[in-house]
C-alpha cells in the first residue's frame, strides 16, 4: 500500500457522510468514520469488508513516515501520536497503538479555518477569558469534545485585539494561527521540543505575555504552568476531567499529601476559570456543545483553600454565581432544552443531576403549557368514609 493509495482511502472516507470528524482504521472491521457522534462504514472500490492486520500495520508504518522517534515511541509505549497532512485538502491528527498485538489507527480531522467566539456561538464568560491579564484557564472534558476548538477561538480573539506575543506547545498542532496583532510562535512535540514540561520551561525564557500548553499531563507540568502564572503569564491548557471540582481535584492528586496545601495556596491566587465542555446529540441530527463554566471569587478561593464542605461545594458556588458568567452543566442543559436544541431523553442522559434537570424540564414544560406528567383522571373520592378502620 502505497502513500498515493492511502490518501486515495483518506479522501473516501473524508467524503463518505456529513459531518465527519474521526476516521478509524481497525483490523476485522471496515473503514470507519465518525459522523454526528455515530461510527459510519465506508464503501470503497475494492471494497474492504474486513481490514487484515498486515492492512493496518501498512497503513500505520505510512502515516508514520519512516519518523523513527515515532517507530521508537510506538515499540515501547505501544501508542504514538503525530500528524498527517493530506495535500491542501485536510490535516489529521493520528493516534496509532497497539491491540492484542495488531494495530488500529483513529484520524481526528483537523480543521484548517480559524474559529471566533461569534462562529462557535460560545458563552459570555469567554469574551471576560480574552481580557485576562495572568493566571490559569483551564478547559477541560473528554477527548473529541471540543476543548482545543474552543481554545482556539479565544487565542484568536487574542490575536486580533492585543499586540502580545503568544506561544503555544502542542501535540501536534491543530490550528495554523497567522499573525494578526499579536505575534504567534506555535511549536510542536516531538519536533520542536521533547515534552511539554521542558518546553513550558523554555518558553518562560521567550518572553511571551499568553502561553497555551496543549495538555496538563503531569506535575512536573502543572508545576511549572503555576510558575508561569505566579510571575505574570496568561497560561491556558486542558486536562481530561469531567467537571470543575474534579479539575482541583485531580491537579491536587498529582502531589504529595504533605504539599497539598502549598498547592491549594497557589491554585486559589492562579486560576482565573474552569470550562468544563460535553457534546450532546442534537435534535435533528448533529451535536451541541453543553458547558459548566466556574470563574474564580472569594467563595471559589476559600474552597480551593480548605476544600469543599455541606453548603459549600463548586456545584453550590457555580449555582450562585450565575450573574458573574458562571453555569452547571444542569443549567446550561436546562437552557439547551427550552431551546429546542436537544430533546429531553438526551437532557436527562447528559445531567450531571438528574433531579435538578428534571424539575428545570418540568418548569419548562409548565411554561409551554404542557402535561408535566402521564398521570390522569385523578378525583377525590367523596364517598369516602373517614371512620372506616
Amino acid at each position: 500500500m502505497r502513500k498515493q493509495e492511502i490518501d486515495h482511502i483518506l479522501e473516501r472516507m473524508l467524503d463518505s457522510p456529513d459531518n465527519v470528524s474521526d476516521l478509524n482504521v481497525t483490523a476485522g472491521k471496515p473503514l470507519q468514520v465518525e459522523s454526528s457522534g455515530e461510527l459510519v462504514s465506508v464503501d470503497i472500490d475494492p471494497p474492504l469488508k474486513k481490514l487484515t492486520p498486515f492492512q493496518t500495520e501498512i497503513f500505520a508504518l505510512n502515516l508514520i513516515n519512516q519518523d523513527r522517534r515515532l517507530t521508537q515511541i510506538l515499540l515501547k509505549e505501544g501508542s504514538c501520536d503525530a500528524s498527517y497532512a493530506l495535500g491542501q485538502k485536510a490535516r489529521f491528527r493520528v493516534n496509532i497503538f497497539s491491540r492484542s498485538g495488531n494495530y488500529s489507527i483513529v484520524l481526528r480531522k483537523l480543521e484548517t479555518r480559524i474559529p471566533t467566539l461569534k462562529d462557535l456561538n460560545l458563552p459570555a464568560a469567554f469574551a471576560k477569558m480574552v481580557e485576562e491579564k495572568n493566571g490559569i484557564i483551564l478547559v477541560t472534558g473528554a477527548t473529541g469534545s471540543g476543548k482545543s476548538t474552543s481554545l482556539a477561538a479565544v487565542l484568536n480573539e487574542i490575536n486580533e485585539k492585543k499586540s502580545v506575543h503568544i506561544i503555544t506547545l502542542e501535540d501536534p498542532i491543530e490550528y495554523q494561527h497567522p499573525h494578526k496583532k499579536g505575534t504567534f510562535n506555535q511549536r510542536e512535540l516531538g519536533t520542536d521540543y521533547d515534552a511539554f514540561a521542558s518546553g513550558l520551561r523554555a518558553a518562560l525564557r521567550q518572553a511571551p505575555k499568553v502561553i497555551l500548553v496543549g495538555e496538563m499531563r503531569d506535575r512536573e507540568t502543572v508545576e511549572i504552568g503555576l510558575s508561569a502564572a505566579e510571575t505574570g503569564h496568561l497560561v491556558m491548557s486542558t486536562l481530561h476531567t469531567v467537571d470543575a471540582g474534579q479539575t482541583i481535584n485531580r491537579i491536587l492528586g498529582m502531589f504529595n499529601t504533605e504539599e497539598e496545601q502549598q498547592i491549594r495556596m497557589r491554585l486559589a491566587d492562579t486560576v482565573r476559570w474552569i470550562v468544563c465542555q460535553r457534546l450532546l446529540p442534537k435534535a435533528g441530527g448533529g451535536r451541541v456543545a453543553a458547558f459548566e463554566i466556574l470563574g474564580t471569587n472569594l467563595r471559589i478561593k476559600d474552597t480551593i483553600l480548605h476544600g469543599e464542605s455541606e453548603g459549600k461545594t463548586y456545584y453550590e458556588i457555580i449555582q450562585a454565581g450565575k450573574v458573574f458568567g458562571m453555569t452547571t452543566f444542569d443549567d446550561y442543559i436546562i437552557g439547551l432544552y427550552s431551546k429546542g436544541l436537544i430533546t429531553e431523553e438526551t437532557a436527562t442522559a447528559y445531567a450531571s443531576r438528574k433531579g435538578v434537570v428534571g424539575r428545570g424540564i418540568d418548569a419548562v414544560k409548565s411554561a409551554r403549557g404542557q402535561a408535566t406528567t402521564d398521570i390522569t383522571e385523578l378525583e377525590i373520592d367523596e364517598e369516602y368514609d373517614h371512620n372506616t378502620k
